[in-house]
């Protein structure tokens, strides 16, 4: 299976725009692409993929984001959706529902045979999807290299930090940090901490441009900037 698992230090980081750039990049270089977000929460509020309250209008939901990119539909990306923005284990029990593991980790192996596939968690890794199943585990089933989407600002440090010891303790292969969005001018904050992460986190440490909506071509211009080739070459598993 060969493919790139996109995690968060939080939720409302930019996972699904660092993915929808990754798959829009990868398809107008010829890749064949899949992509998959196994929970997705949250329907029923009024926040777009990019976490900005009010601005719906402008990012689709997380599923219908990633299909547009993948050239999929929305239902395939996203197979169990709640409208209740909370943790998916949680709103599995509210809506009378169970997440089981193993259905989750069998569907993206399906995913992954037809084509590069390009895996959204959900918040960060240690978001419980079942009971005694986090969004760690499943990275750790799949063994795809894993990307971490990071915001540039104030208390990324931490939150950047603590992601790389979890997912290292889990022996997860972690491919890059991404900062998104990045200004269009950084200030010394985003600057240093940029620096910082790479230097303490031992990591290298990526840029995405805040992008301002999800124009396809914009898209696949913003992830090609990324070396998502050598993270992929890097990380083919059989």
């Amino acid at each position: 299976m060969r493919g790139l698992f996109v995690t968060g230090t939080d939720t409302g980081v930019g996972k699904s725009v660092l993915s929808a750039c990754l798959l829009a990049a990868m398809a107008a270089a010829g890749e064949p692409v899949r992509a998959y977000k196994p929970v997705l929460t949250g329907l029923d509020d009024e926040t777009d993929a990019t976490g900005t309250p009010g601005a719906g209008a402008r990012w689709p939901p997380d599923h219908e984001l990633l299909a547009a990119a993948s050239g999929m539909r929305p239902e395939q990306v996203a197979p169990l959706r709640f409208g209740l923005a909370v943790s998916p284990h949680l709103a599995a029990a509210l809506a009378g529902e169970r997440i089981e593991p193993s259905e989750l980790v069998a569907l993206a192996r399906g995913r992954g045979r037809e084509g590069t596939l390009i895996v959204e968690g959900v918040g960060g890794l240690l978001v419980p999807l079942a009971d005694s199943y986090t969004v760690l585990d499943l990275a750790a089933d799949l063994a795809l290299g894993l990307v971490i989407a990071a915001r540039p600002g104030l208390g990324t440090i931490n939150h950047t930090l603590l992601t790389l010891q979890a997912a290292r303790a889990a022996t997860l292969d972690v491919r890059a940090v991404v900062l998104t969005p990045w200004p269009f001018q950084p200030g010394e904050i985003e600057r240093s901490n940029r620096d910082t992460i790479a230097r303490l986190g031992s990591v290298e440490v990526h840029t995405l441009a805040a992008l301002p909506g999800p124009d396809p071509a914009a898209m696949a211009e913003a992830g090609e900037v990324l070396p998502w080739r050598r993270w992929l070459g890097e990380h083919a598993i059989g």
